[in-house]
C-alpha cells in the first residue's frame, strides 16, 4: 500500500489552476496553429492570428489567457493500492483550488448557492469525479470551464428509434444554436449511452481528450470525422464571424445505456479548451 499525502495532492492542483488558465496545453496550441493554415476566411484567419498573438501575451506577462478563468472540474483517478493520508481528500482537493484561485490571482466565479448568489471569493468548491483503478498512482486532470461554452450545452432524451441519425441531429443543432456563444473554434464533448448524468459526465470528460486522438472504436471515430466535417460546414467560423474552422474536434465517448433510451449529451468547449494531467 502506498501512501499519498493530502498536502501533495494540494500543492499539485494549486500549481494545475494556475498553469491551465495561463498556458495552452500542447495540443490545443498545435490545433490553433492547425486552424490558421487550414482557415478559408480572411477575417477568420485574422481572429485566429489575434488569439495566437493573445496565448503569447498571456504567457509572457503571467495574465490569464481568458477573463473567465472557470470553474474547475476535477478528474481523480485513485489507484486501489494507494492510502491518502494527512487529511480529507475532497477538503485537499478544494484546497488547491483556493490557493491556485487566489494565490494565482484568477478570478473568482463561483457562488454559494445557485439563486441567492452571493461569491465564496476563492472559487471553491471545485466539481469532483472520482473514479478507482488498478495501481498505486494517482492521476490528476484539471478543466477550468468557463460558462459561456457550458451554457450552450445541452442533453438530450432520444428514443431508439433515433439512432445515430437523430444523434448526428442533437451535435449538429446544439452547435448551430450555440453560434458565437460558445467562442469558437470549439471543441465538442459528446457523450452517448449510460443515462441523464452518465452521458453528461462523459461529455464533459471527452473534452480532456487531446486533440487529434480519435476514439479506439472505429465506428465512433468515423463519427467524430464526420461530425467535424458538418460542423466546420456550417460557416460560424471564429468568433462566429464566418470561416471554415468552427471546431478543432469532436470527441466521442460511448457507454451501455437501457433498450428503452438513447441518452445524448453534448458539452462544448471554446477555443481554449484548458486541461492538464498530472500523476502523483
Amino acid at each position: 500500500m502506498r501512501e499519498v499525502q493530502c498536502s501533495e495532492i494540494t500543492d499539485v492542483i494549486r500549481d494545475m489552476c494556475i498553469e491551465a488558465t495561463h498556458f495552452l496545453s500542447e495540443d490545443m496550441k498545435c490545433a490553433l496553429e492547425d486552424g490558421v493554415r487550414k482557415e478559408k476566411s480572411s477575417l477568420g484567419k485574422q481572429v485566429l492570428e489575434s488569439l495566437e498573438e493573445n496565448l503569447k501575451i498571456a504567457g509572457e506577462d503571467m495574465i490569464p489567457i481568458c477573463q473567465d478563468t472557470g470553474m474547475a472540474v476535477v478528474f481523480m483517478e485513485v489507484g486501489q493500492d494507494v492510502h491518502i493520508v494527512g487529511g480529507s481528500l475532497e477538503e485537499a482537493i478544494n484546497e488547491g483550488v483556493r490557493r491556485g484561485y487566489v494565490e494565482g490571482f484568477l478570478r473568482k466565479s463561483v457562488v454559494k448557492d445557485p439563486l441567492h448568489r452571493e461569491n465564496t471569493k476563492d472559487n471553491t468548491p471545485a466539481i469532483i469525479h472520482y473514479s478507482i483503478v488498478p495501481g498505486s498512482r494517482v492521476k490528476v486532470t484539471l478543466a477550468p470551464k468557463g460558462f459561456g461554452s457550458e451554457n450552450m450545452s445541452r442533453i438530450v432524451m432520444l428514443k431508439p428509434a433515433d439512432g445515430i441519425e437523430g444523434v448526428k441531429k442533437v451535435i449538429l443543432d446544439t452547435v448551430d444554436a450555440a453560434g458565437p456563444n460558445a467562442c469558437p473554434p470549439m471543441v465538442v464533448g459528446v457523450g452517448i449511452g449510460g443515462d441523464f448524468e452518465k452521458c453528461a459526465l462523459m461529455a464533459k470528460h471527452a473534452l480532456t481528450r487531446p486533440v487529434g486522438q480519435h476514439s479506439p472504436i472505429p465506428y465512433v471515430s468515423q463519427l467524430e470525422e464526420e461530425m467535424l466535417g458538418k460542423i466546420n460546414q456550417l460557416g460560424i467560423g471564429p468568433g462566429g464571424l464566418g470561416g471554415t474552422v468552427t471546431a478543432f474536434a469532436v470527441n466521442i465517448e460511448t457507454y451501455p445505456t437501457h433498450i428503452a433510451g438513447l441518452p445524448v449529451a453534448v458539452n462544448i468547449c471554446c477555443h481554449v479548451n484548458r486541461h492538464c494531467v498530472r500523476e502523483i
